[in-house]
């Protein structure tokens, strides 16, 4: 494939980001960037077949190697997944090193980081001990674009094997909408009552939608 007309080469990028930081590159070109060492030539033209199938540099980092292949190939698809993963646990950390998980600023970077960009709805739950401190990110469904299998027994079994004794449920709307369902309001409602009969409280339930993060127990729907 031949590059983009107006993309410039990877040296070329380099040059420019070298001299004048990584903010002097748009989208497209730090992509190419990033993918010159796996693509090589073949940098430019992956990176704006990436943006033209994904729409943004977020959800390109969002989507699963299974997705990523059919545009980018092996190679270049298990680099990005890679760099994905590696901006997770760096954003994880901020997380866990923390005492208790107070830091609304940290755990809405860490969402908005691990879920903003995913084509398809999954539920997570963040499992806590006494002290708030974070045991576990869990994944406890992972759904298709409008729905994730949520069950609250599996939730609270899950919690019982990690000792915790509180949690938070966290979503995604990948259509952006930031308005709870009536689905998720009953599906909270139903974990709640499954945790309260266990003795795990559930703190909060969170929605990430694009850039917003929104809280339910905010809403005044928990």
């Amino acid at each position: 494939m031949a590059p983009q007309v107006g993309l410039a080469p990877a040296g070329e990028l380099r040059l420019r980001a070298e001299t004048h930081g990584a903010a002097a590159l748009d989208e497209a070109e730090t992509l190419t960037l990033m993918l010159s060492r796996s693509a090589g030539s073949k940098a430019s033209a992956l990176s704006v077949a990436l943006l033209e199938r994904f729409g943004c540099l977020a959800r390109v980092f969002g989507a699963t190697q299974a997705e990523l292949r059919p545009v980018a190939g092996r190679a270049a698809a298990l680099e990005l997944r890679l760099i994905a993963d590696l901006m997770r646990r760096v954003l994880e950390f901020e997380v866990r090193k923390r005492p208790q998980l107070t830091s609304w600023s940290a755990v809405r970077t860490y969402l908005r980081a691990t879920l903003a960009g995913r084509s398809r709805e999954c539920f997570r739950v963040l499992f806590l001990d006494k002290a708030n401190q974070l045991i576990a990110d869990a994944l406890m469904g992972d759904g298709t674009v409008d729905h994730a299998p949520v069950y609250p027994r599996e939730v609270m079994r899950r919690a019982l094997e990690l000792a915790a004794s509180a949690c938070c449920l966290v979503h995604n709307h990948p259509t952006g909408s930031p308005t709870p369902s009536a689905a998720d309001i009953e599906m909270t409602r139903q974990v709640v009552a499954a945790g309260r009969a266990v003795g795990v409280a559930v703190h909060d339930h969170l929605l990430v939608a694009g850039d917003d993060v929104v809280s339910f127990r905010g809403l005044g729907m928990m």
